[in-house]
């Protein structure tokens, strides 16, 4: 786990890489690789080339998330969504980029959900080709650092941001997925990553920023 901070909405725009992202400290332009920056989106607003993890509850899902823009800087809007939405195939060398950071902003939370969100780096598949993650997460009442093993189908955990007491307030995190993955998984991960995933609590209303990958310092 590496360092978060408490950023304002005025300061999270800078040019970087084409695109309008905010500024990651000690990464000059073009050192760092676009996972997603939510320019892209469909009809209704659902992000492109993002897929649901339940097939079943699309309509819900493609009513929950949705891109948004504020101040000129696009951002994902999850509420009440209560699943997982996943983007693949991405060409993502965890090894080159083993850093990935992201900015989140909670808005309104219920009790009683654990976790109220999650970032899912996927830098791997098993032998039945299920996706390897590790789950970082934004904890109702764990404290930050809290480490949970993860199952056959549940995953690692590791809490990033904890509390609901900063209501509105965008925090940036920044992790490197490369040594979790092999400190939790005891293997190298594939040459590239299988891809991320978001998923908000239901009652849980947050907004997600660029998801970038950077080399470590």
């Amino acid at each position: 786990m590496e360092c978060r901070a408490l950023i304002s909405a005025a300061a999270v725009l800078s040019i970087l890489v084409g695109v309008e992202v905010w500024s990651v400290p000690g990464i000059a332009r073009g050192q760092a690789l676009v996972l997603e920056d939510f320019q892209a989106k469909e009809a209704d607003g659902f992000p492109s080339l993002w897929d649901h993890e339940n097939q079943r509850s699309q309509s819900k899902g493609r009513e929950a998330y949705k891109v948004q823009s504020e101040d000129g800087a696009n951002f994902l809007s999850a509420k009440d969504a209560g699943q997982r939405i996943k983007k693949k195939k991405i060409d993502w060398d965890p090894k080159a980029y083993p850093v990935l950071t992201w900015r989140w902003r909670l808005n309104k939370a219920t009790t009683g959900n654990e976790p109220l969100a999650a970032i899912y780096a996927s830098l791997d598949t098993d032998l039945l080709f299920i996706p390897v993650f590790t789950k970082y997460v934004w904890s109702e009442s764990k404290p930050d650092g809290t480490v949970t093993e993860g199952g056959m189908f549940s995953g690692s955990e590791i809490v990033v941001q904890s509390g609901t007491k900063e209501i509105g307030q965008w925090f940036e995190e920044r992790v490197n997925v490369y040594e979790d993955f092999k400190r939790i998984h005891k293997h190298e991960p594939a040459e590239k990553a299988w891809g991320i995933s978001i998923v908000a609590a239901p009652g849980v209303d947050i907004d997600f920023g660029p998801l970038l990958a950077v080399p470590a310092k």
